[in-house]
């Protein structure tokens, strides 16, 4: 008697692909007997299309099921089974068999009583000559692999046979095996349900084969198993499937003793698979991760009933399908080849940047040139100092700077650390062993740093060195840049710096979750040494995230770093009343005079006319001003053409930038928030025109590259023009002649410092005369203040603290001869030392408070005279003992919150720059994709960006970059599976062994 055989065809759409399926149906060599569809949520085609079809049986059903829920569906309406013989053919409607397909499947189950199940060789619907699938097997930890899929047909694998399990698309079941096992189980829609049941199978006795003679194409469009479309929604969904199937046939197959354990494994499973999603730049995968394993988690009665289905049809032991599981050394031989893959395509890779090619190198050598003809001066020495420099910390200590907790400046208080702090922690620890001499380092290579980044950012947007050289030297001679390093400014000099690579990251941020952390890193490192440019970087992201269509999921996150460091000390401004205080520079405030606007349209913070007035006045009667302006006019021009150009998008994207950077800078010429005794110093404009300054760079590269010719002489004329600009400065820091001068690596008098040696608590009050007649006083501890000490929660205190009063009213009776207790500064804050500064100013009433206290000082008899040092004149408590009581920090500053904050930001840091460091060569895209893009034309990701350049030709915006699935077998790899002792291979991946 021939066994009966039914096909159970799903269809959810219509079109080629079921028409092609249904041809290959009817051309069958052997006839089938019956045709039962299942129309799921289908479309009106494909009920037309079903109509004409001449099933046997046609069952429609409104909502969308599985396609083990659509078989049950269509199995329901069939008679039971005559005999162990008669089959069921599991067929979707991307599912088209060659002619003899069926019967070659049929003869293996006629054939070989034990087989139930038996599988063909399914081959790619749009590459036949490539294998889409040839059963699955699972390593000895559970993850279920491929045992073939994406080589080419070479016949390689036809002495292929029994195997653990298969793909849904195109099995043959035995009626009775599909009944008595209860089909695929519901909990695995799209993953491993063919799986599953080979698995059941082979427990209860039987085999499962796979027949390479029967070949089936196979499209993969989502009806039977999940979409093969390599969109990164589609792999993320294919992903988190893959997952939850698998943490649910842990708990299946596990012993019972063994669930409990397995089930509070999920979670920390979930975390540590979710770094490693940060470390192969996968973040899109860890919410599937947690929801996977959450749905694993609470999935009890499913879980409970596929554990009874299991258990009523298991007849052998686990030792059954232990030969068929792949093996250890295959899944090591599969790693080596599919990671020297990756090495071979990277070899093969250009650069696409072409730094030598493109006069980067002679960039970088001609900038670390100048750079060493600017400061020669600096070369040797162990320090910087001057303006608002001063030496750093210990490396412990710099980090403990960086964190909530104790503030060691004036009388201290507990409070958040600016995010600066931070910024010089990791500045400092590049020279851990001296951490101020990386303050003169960044002195020294600034100038190539700065010209480095813009080069790359301007990368972005032209192929041509000669515009690429431009944006270069401009930026590395942007005057507001020249300033702040003449100045001492470490907040305003790291913020231009890394300006530019801001920029660059964040053009490749919508293709790339590496250039998106990597953006996320240095906008919080931006924000934190120039906090006023927050409100324009702000703003610039949310216009990116408006105009970058679906790539936007990569820039979500961008100001999240900045917003977890900053977040405390903007909760501790807003909560005194001082939320401006926000906007102040971090470090050591300098004053200087207000610029107007006219001078910040020049580039020119610092309240002059760039140096040129002694220049101008002495050689010609031309008003500087006029000189001045003249000079910045072909950059400006240049940039305004851009508007003129094709690339309109990208112009009005650098035009933006420049109107916000100048926009802030007249903004925060106007706010005044730091305090310095009875001085108000204004936020440095200087900030906000260096974005001012790079959006006119970027803008003039994209006008420039609209030439056809003459774009390299406009260019070197406008760099000559912008070098020509900063002449005077250039002359005043390469003579000497600014604030910033060679220092050491102390700010105390070395008696000081020697005694700070063995009591790193020694405190030293510090009196300053101010201009108005007053005495500034200070305490310093150990060596002296240092640039990671400083505080903005201090700098813009308006209204003194108890401590403070107390400390003014003991300076002030110390500085006069008013008897009183001269003890009181020992008592009350541990003071050693007390140390008078000169007169900084010429003025009278300065003068005359210096000469006052230093009558009172040596009067005094508590103090011993030390002499006069190179910081000013030193006397010494004689009372004082070392590691004063007063002079410890309090043993509980921050407490328990100073841990919680700093472990938050820690994890929101440590989680970006894991996502940031790169893996080496990228993965090789899913071949279906490439094979679908190429058919439908999806251009690449610009080099530009890929938010700015699409919508400039009409294009789509880009879809977001796929995630990608394990590696991929090399086409050279074999598989053999043997009935009792083979392996079977799988995808290069990695196993859930933890």
């Amino acid at each position: 008697m021939f066994p009966r055989v039914t096909a159970v065809l799903v269809v959810r759409h219509g079109g080629d692909h079921l028409a092609s399926t249904l041809d290959g149906i009817r051309s069958q060599v052997r006839k089938l007997d019956a045709l039962v569809v299942v129309l799921t949520a289908a479309d009106a085609e494909a009920r037309e299309q079903a109509a004409a079809a001449g099933a046997t049986h046609v069952v429609e059903v409104q909502e969308a099921l599985s396609f083990g829920e659509a078989v049950r569906a269509g199995e329901r309406v069939l008679e039971a089974p005559a005999s162990d013989a008669d089959a069921l053919w599991l067929l979707a409607e991307d599912s088209a068999p060659a002619p003899d397909a069926l019967a070659a499947l049929v003869a293996t189950l006629e054939t070989a009583r034990s087989v139930a199940a038996a599988g063909p060789k399914l081959m790619e619907w749009d590459e036949p000559e490539r294998i889409a699938g040839l059963g699955r097997t699972l390593t000895r930890l559970g993850r279920s692999v491929p045992i073939v899929a994406g080589e080419l047909d070479q016949g390689q694998h036809d002495r292929l046979s029994d195997v653990l399990g298969l793909d849904p698309a195109a099995m043959l079941v035995r009626h009775t095996v599909w009944r008595a096992l209860d089909g695929f189980d519901p909990v695995l829609p799209t993953a491993d349900d063919a799986l599953d049941l080979g698995v059941r199978a082979r427990l209860a006795g039987h085999r499962v084969a796979v027949v390479p003679d029967a070949r089936v194409r196979f499209a993969a469009d989502g009806v039977a198993g999940p979409a093969g479309d390599g969109r990164g929604r589609a792999v993320r969904r294919r992903a988190r499937a893959a997952r939850a199937a698998e943490l649910h046939r842990r708990l299946v197959y596990a012993p019972a003793a063994l669930v409990p354990l397995h089930w509070l494994s999920f979670l920390p499973l979930a975390l540590l698979r979710s770094i490693r999603h940060l470390l192969v730049k996968r973040p899109g995968a860890i919410p599937g991760e947690f929801a996977a394993a959450l749905a694993a988690m609470f999935s009890a009665r499913r879980v409970a009933r596929a554990r009874r289905v299991l258990a009523g049809s298991r007849t052998t032991g686990w030792s059954s399908i232990a030969p068929l599981r792949m093996q250890p050394d295959e899944v090591r031989r599969r790693r080596q080849a599919a990671a020297e893959a990756r090495r071979a395509r990277a070899r093969g890779r250009t650069d696409e940047l072409q730094f030598l090619g493109a006069g980067g190198g002679w960039v970088l050598l001609a900038t670390s040139a100048a750079s060493v003809g600017l400061f020669s001066w600096l070369i040797g020495v162990t320090g910087v100092g001057g303006g608002g420099l001063l030496p750093l910390s210990g490396f412990a200590e710099l980090w403990r700077n960086a964190a909530y907790g104790w503030r060691d400046i004036g009388t201290g208080f507990v409070g958040a650390a600016d995010p600066f702090a931070g910024l010089l922690a990791v500045l400092g620890s590049l020279t851990f062993w001296s951490p101020s001499f990386a303050v003169l380092l960044l002195w020294l290579i600034a100038l190539p740093a700065a010209a480095m980044g813009v080069w790359f950012a301007a990368s972005r947007f032209t192929e041509r060195g000669s515009l690429r050289a431009l944006a270069a030297i401009a930026w590395a001679a942007a005057p507001m840049f020249l300033t702040a390093l003449a100045d001492g400014r470490p907040g305003a000099v790291l913020a231009h710096v890394l300006l530019g690579w801001l920029a660059f990251a964040v053009l490749g941020a919508a293709a790339s979750w590496g250039a998106a952390a990597t953006a996320a890193l240095l906008f919080a490192a931006v924000v934190a040494a120039a906090p006023s440019l927050a409100p324009a970087l702000v703003i610039g992201w949310i216009v990116a995230l408006a105009v970058s269509g679906r790539a936007a999921v990569r820039l979500v996150g961008l100001p999240i770093p900045a917003l977890a460091l900053a977040l405390p000390l903007a909760i501790e401004q807003v909560g005194r009343g001082t939320p401006l205080g926000l906007l102040a520079d971090p470090g050591v405030p300098v004053g200087g005079p207000v610029p107007t606007a006219w001078q910040l349209a020049l580039g020119l913070p610092g309240g002059g006319w760039g140096g040129w007035e002694e220049l101008v006045r002495a050689v010609t009667p031309l008003d500087p001003r006029i000189v001045a302006s003249v000079l910045v006019v072909p950059l400006v021009l240049a940039a305004l053409a851009a508007v003129m150009s094709p690339h309109l998008r990208r112009a009005l994207l650098a035009l933006g930038a420049a109107f916000g950077g100048f926009a802030t800078a007249v903004a925060a010429a106007q706010v005044s928030v730091a305090i310095i005794g009875p001085e108000v110093v204004p936020v440095w404009a200087g900030a906000g025109l260096s974005l001012a300054w790079l959006g006119l760079i970027l803008a003039a590269v994209v006008s420039l590259d609209a030439l056809r010719r003459g774009a390299a002489v406009v260019a070197g004329v406008v760099a000559l023009v912008s070098l020509v600009a900063v002449v005077p400065s250039i002359v005043a820091i390469a003579t000497g002649a600014v604030p910033l001068g060679p220092a050491g690596e102390r700010s105390l008098p070395a008696y000081v410092v020697a005694q700070a040696e063995a009591d790193p608590r020694v405190t030293t009050l510090t009196m300053e005369p101010e201009p108005d007649g007053g005495i500034r006083a200070t305490l310093e501890h150990g060596t002296g203040a240092t640039l990671d000490d400083q505080s903005t929660l201090d700098q813009t205190r308006t209204e003194l603290t108890a401590d403070e009063e107390e400390l003014a009213t003991i300076a002030g009776n110390l500085a006069s001869r008013s008897g009183f207790d001269p003890e009181a500064a020992v008592r009350e804050f541990g003071v050693s030392f007390v140390l008078l500064v000169p007169a900084a100013d010429d003025g009278r009433e300065a003068m005359q408070a210096e000469e006052r206290a230093r009558t009172a000082l040596d009067g005094n008899a508590s103090l011993v005279a030390v002499g006069e040092t190179d910081f000013g004149t030193l006397w010494r408590f004689s009372g004082a003992e070392p590691d004063a009581a007063a002079a410890r920090i309090p043993a509980d500053a921050g407490g328990r919150l100073a841990v919680v904050i700093t472990t938050l930001q820690l994890i929101v840091i440590g989680a970006t720059l894991l996502l940031s460091i790169p893996t080496g060569a990228g993965r090789e895209p899913d071949r279906r994709q490439a094979r679908r893009g190429a058919r439908r034309r999806r251009r690449p990701t610009p080099g530009a960006g890929a938010a700015v350049e699409g919508a400039e030709r009409g294009e789509p915006e880009p879809e977001p970059e796929p995630e990608p699935e394990p590696e991929p077998e090399p086409e050279s790899a074999e598989a053999s599976v043997g009935r009792a002792d083979s392996t079977a291979d799988a995808p290069e991946g990695d196993d859930d062994g933890r």
